[in-house]
């Protein structure tokens, strides 16, 4: 026999508190979807997180199509090899930044809310990093090849002296020999 709906101890409803996804929800991780460096401009594409809501057509929408113009990317940034970190805003989903010629850069994406009190920055993208082709100077330093060319000199140098020597040696050598050898008979 069931029992009756009376005899729970708990009640089949409670107040929640109030909760509104405009201000509270949390934004998912942004994505880098390209990057490229071209002289000595970074352009970062960033791709909107996307939610489960859908359009009519069954496509996903994404933070943008709810925050609209309330969303910035901050994207930070810094050169390979070091720590000191930069950053730049923009309220689109690509960035052009001026960065050093011939050096490479390392950034992640992050999407926030200004408007926002709580809940107002996306968890961090994954670090990408741009590969540009160095020329020899930048890869091994320039401190290298003065070192390098220091060697070089100072080994030509030996070369010129023992090859000075060797060469005085000789010509003493012949001068004593022509001085022991008796005269030709005139």
């Amino acid at each position: 026999m069931l029992s009756n709906i009376d005899d729970f101890d708990e009640k089949p409803y409670a107040a929640s508190p109030k909760f509104t996804p405009y201000e509270q929800t949390l934004i998912g991780k942004p994505t880098i979807q390209s990057s490229m460096q071209n002289g000595s401009k970074l352009i970062v594409l960033v791709q909107d997180p996307f939610i489960p809501s859908t359009f009519p057509n069954e496509s996903l929408k994404s933070i943008r199509d709810i925050f609209k113009d309330d969303l910035e990317y901050v994207l930070y940034y810094w050169k390979d090899k070091s720590s000191g970190k930069k950053n730049a805003k923009t309220k689109s989903n690509q960035f052009e930044i001026d960065v050093d010629k011939e050096e490479n850069y390392c950034f992640f994406v992050q999407a926030t809310v200004p408007s926002r009190t709580e809940n107002r920055n996306s968890l961090e993208s994954k670090v990408a990093c741009t590969s540009i082709s160095r020329n020899i100077l930048h890869e091994y330093r320039i401190d290298l090849f003065v070192i390098i060319g220091a060697a070089v000199l100072v080994i030509i140098i030996i070369i010129i002296v023992v090859s000075v020597v060797i060469y005085k040696c000789k010509k003493e050598k012949a001068e004593t020999v022509k001085e022991k050898t008796p005269l030709n008979d005139v």
